[in-house]
């Protein structure tokens, strides 16, 4: 049982994640996280500057959605490791057996297929036994050897470009989190600026009023400034994490299509009388 399907979700295929339970995940991380940011501002006023920056009234419509986004991609990549390591399982799996007598043909095709189905319930939610029985089915069916290296190449590239698509809503975060920041930020100068301009234009504006308004503007400009490097630095970390796991994701598709090139297409045989599955 993958790790969706224990907390009651839907199972994303191989290493898709389901969508509900990352985001239902990051909105709790990010209500964990602000609660976390409430307690420093109360308890650590030299860290103000810091929290003010996820806490200014007039930057939460911005920082709140951006935030939610770092967790919500946290909670994707996390779960997404989580379960290419449940998928790299499969590979210690004896599903093809490795001695050199044995050779791939309709008979034995059937017996690898039986234990393909014995070893969990559901074999379409691995990536290698997916493409395995695909391939073993074919030859079973249709006896025909020529067949299962064009199924297993088919697969393999459908494979790939399914792990390529399942990080298009993530790469999509790693885009919007700065313009969130960027928004935030320039609201924050209008702001500023807009409380400058009433200070000059009054009719009271002495040299210590305005000194106290620049003041103001300064401490407005360092907070609006602080929500764009937030961002970014959330940006950069979600985006070096999604390179990771997209690099770890592409070795194991190797090592997927190493392993069928060894345990099935070099095994492929047209005889009779073979060696069964031992």
């Amino acid at each position: 049982m993958g790790w969706e399907q224990k907390l009651g979700f839907k199972a994303g295929r191989f290493t898709a994640v389901n969508l509900v339970l990352t985001s239902t995940l990051g909105g709790v991380f990010a209500l964990l996280f602000y609660a976390g940011v409430w307690v420093v501002h109360r308890t650590f006023p030299m860290l103000n500057p810091l929290s003010e920056a996820f806490l200014r009234a007039q930057n939460l419509w911005t920082v709140i959605p951006m935030v939610t986004l770092f967790f919500w991609s946290v909670a994707f990549l996390f779960l997404k490791t989580m379960k290419l390591r449940l998928q790299k399982k499969a590979m210690a799996w004896a599903v093809v057996p490795a001695h050199p007598e044995f050779v791939l043909t309709e008979e034995t095709a059937r017996a690898v297929l039986e234990r393909i189905q014995g070893l969990v319930d559901f074999p379409g939610q691995f990536l290698l036994l997916n493409r395995i029985e695909r391939g073993l089915s074919n030859l079973h069916h249709l006896g025909q050897v020529s067949e299962v290296s064009s199924v297993l190449r088919g697969q393999a590239e459908d494979d790939e470009n399914a792990l390529i698509n399942s990080y298009t809503l993530i790469q999509g975060f790693v885009w919007a989190m700065p313009v969130l920041g960027f928004i935030g930020t320039a609201q924050g100068l209008a702001f500023a600026i807009g409380g400058f301009s009433g200070v000059l234009q009054g009719q009271d504006a002495s040299l210590d009023t305005i000194k106290q308004s620049l003041l103001q503007v300064t401490g407005g400009l360092a907070t609006a400034f602080g929500t764009t490097l937030v961002a970014l630095v959330f940006a950069l970390i979600i985006q070096i994490w999604v390179a990771f796991r997209q690099k770890s994701e592409l070795q194991f598709l190797d090592e997927c299509n190493d392993y069928c090139q060894s345990h099935v297409i070099s095994k492929l045989r047209l005889l009779s009388g073979t060696r069964s599955v031992s």
